[in-house]
Parts: structure tokens; C-alpha cells; sequence
């Protein structure tokens, strides 16, 4: 679910507060963790389908308070930390609400495939999104940004069909764990598969660009 928004320089602000790489950590990956073991250990106490309306609740709350962390700390949320939260509150209460786990298992599918949706509609623009995100740390040529993004939308849509797959083909259980424990070591892969093209688009810099 991801510094300072671009072209911002941190020294503009010196009094600028950010968390700390393990609160960071726990603000992205706390709620889902909790949904992973707040369904586990919830099923053993009220079974499956009432651990998963507890685990559901949990997972929004836990959003809903990373949201406020962030904020709290940082005086700004990432837009699309809102837009997870906001999918997440949505699917979650349709989950609560008609306990179907079904609406909770498609918060991966629309995030990412609107991610990737996104991705492809600023290439269809001439525009590069992922590179006012990355831009200050990886300087590259616009010929790199374009095949990076367009790698990034499709990596994006393939988690959302991924997803599909998995959530329909595999039990509540098998999902979960897919989602908690699968996700992660794919992106990392995906990165560390970026890195010759990185390489060859880089631009080197000197202390004048920046």
C-alpha cells in the first residue's frame, strides 16, 4: 500500500517531519499483517467465517490508524495511501456488512489495476508518472522513464490478474497467505529485474544538477 512530493526540496522546509524507516514500515505493512494474523488466530476462536468479518474489521481500523499516523507525523498522506484506505473501508464494511469475503479479496484487483490503468493513461499523454517519484534519486533519460513506467503499469496489471486467479481458485486461507507473504517477494523480483535498464538509461549528475 509508498518523501517528498516532487520537485519539493526537504531544505525548503527544514522543520519537515518524517517517519522513521521501521515506523514507515509499520504504517504500510502493519494492517495486513494483522489481517493475516487476526483471521488465524480469530478462526480458531469463532470460526472461519466469523474470524474473517473480526480479521476484516481489524484490517480497516488498522488502515483508518495508519492514515492518522501519517498524517499526524508527516502533515501530508501519499494520494495513494488514501486511495488504499479508502478501498479498503469500502470493501472492507461490504465484507462486514454481507459477510462475503469476496469484496475484501478484491481491494488487490482495483488497486493495482488502477495503478497500471493509471500508469498506461499518462504514457498515453506523454507523461511519465513514475518519474516524479523516483526522478531525484534515479536520474535517467525520458527514453528510460517511458519503458519504465510502461513496466511498472504492467506489472501492476498482471498482480491484479494474479490476484484473480488466486482468489478464485484458491481457499480464503490460501489467498490470505498469497497475499500477505506472495506480493512482496514479486515486487522484489520485479525491481532487481529493472536494474540493467536502469542502468543503461542512468544520466550522471554532478552537485550543480541538483
Amino acid at each position: 500500500m509508498e518523501g517528498n512530493p516532487p520537485g519539493m526540496d526537504s531544505a525548503t522546509d527544514p522543520a519537515e517531519k518524517k517517519l522513521s524507516p521501521k515506523a514507515k514500515f509499520a504504517v504500510e505493512l502493519g494492517p495486513l499483517l494483522v489481517f493475516f494474523g487476526g483471521y488465524f488466530i480469530a478462526k480458531r476462536m469463532v470460526g472461519d467465517e466469523k474470524g474473517m468479518i473480526w480479521a476484516t474489521g481489524a484490517f480497516v481500523a488498522v488502515t483508518i490508524i495508519a492514515l492518522a499516523v501519517s498524517y499526524a507525523v508527516e502533515r501530508r498522506v501519499p494520494p495513494m495511501m488514501w486511495v488504499t484506505a479508502v478501498i479498503v473501508t469500502v470493501t472492507g464494511a461490504l465484507t462486514i456488512y454481507l459477510k462475503d469475503q469476496r469484496f475484501i479479496q478484491l481491494k488487490p484487483t482495483i488497486v493495482s489495476g488502477m495503478m497500471g490503468g493509471v500508469l498506461l493513461g499518462g504514457l498515453a499523454f506523454g507523461k511519465s508518472l513514475v518519474q516524479p517519484l523516483l526522478g531525484a534519486t534515479l536520474p535517467m533519460d525520458d527514453a528510460g522513464w517511458r519503458k519504465l513506467t510502461f513496466r511498472w503499469a504492467l506489472f501492476f496489471l498482471a498482480i491484479a490478474a494474479l490476484n484473480e486467479v488466486v482468489r478464485r481458485q484458491m481457499s480464503f486461507p490460501q489467498w490470505l497467505t498469497y497475499k500477505t507473504f506472495g506480493i512482496l517477494p514479486l515486487t522484489f523480483i520485479f525491481l532487481l529485474a529493472q536494474a540493467p535498464l536502469m542502468e543503461r538509461h542512468r544520466i550522471e549528475t554532478t552537485p550543480n544538477d541538483q
